[in-house]
């Protein structure tokens, strides 16, 4: 089920895994990442997986830098990555909130990384239901 917000699509691929698709050229803002964390209470009531689909490039101010994927319920996030720039950004995102001690992984878009990705977060959300 693919669903509309004001800066791409979010596709609901199961109970617990949402991709998040970003419009090409955006830059991501506070307000948008309270729109993605809101949207993503109202769809999942449990805990989830994300699967940041980085077809298009994109980038994130400041603030949205500091609170993106903010939304407790998240346990997993796979980036499927198709370029260099998106590696970087992807990367110093990472480095921004290392604090947050995030459970991500990278993909390559080029060599199947979708599936790998979306393989590699249902085992992480198994894991994490065992737990």
């Amino acid at each position: 089920m693919k669903h509309k917000l004001s800066f791409g699509y979010v596709n609901i691929l199961s109970e617990n895994i949402a991709e998040i698709i970003v419009d090409e050229g955006v830059e991501i803002t506070l307000e948008m990442t309270e729109e993605c964390d809101n949207f993503l209470e109202r769809m999942f009531p449990g805990e989830l997986g994300i699967l940041v689909h980085r077809i298009n490039n994109y980038t994130f101010t400041y603030e949205a830098q500091l609170t993106v994927v903010s939304y407790e319920k998240i346990k997993a996030m796979a980036v499927v990555i198709y370029n260099k720039q998106s590696e970087q950004v992807t990367r110093e995102l990472l480095e921004k909130r290392a604090m947050d001690d995030w459970n991500l992984k990278s993909f390559s878009g080029l060599e199947l990384g979708w599936q790998q990705a979306y393989d590699w977060l249902q085992s992480e959300l198994v894991m994490t239901e065992a737990n």
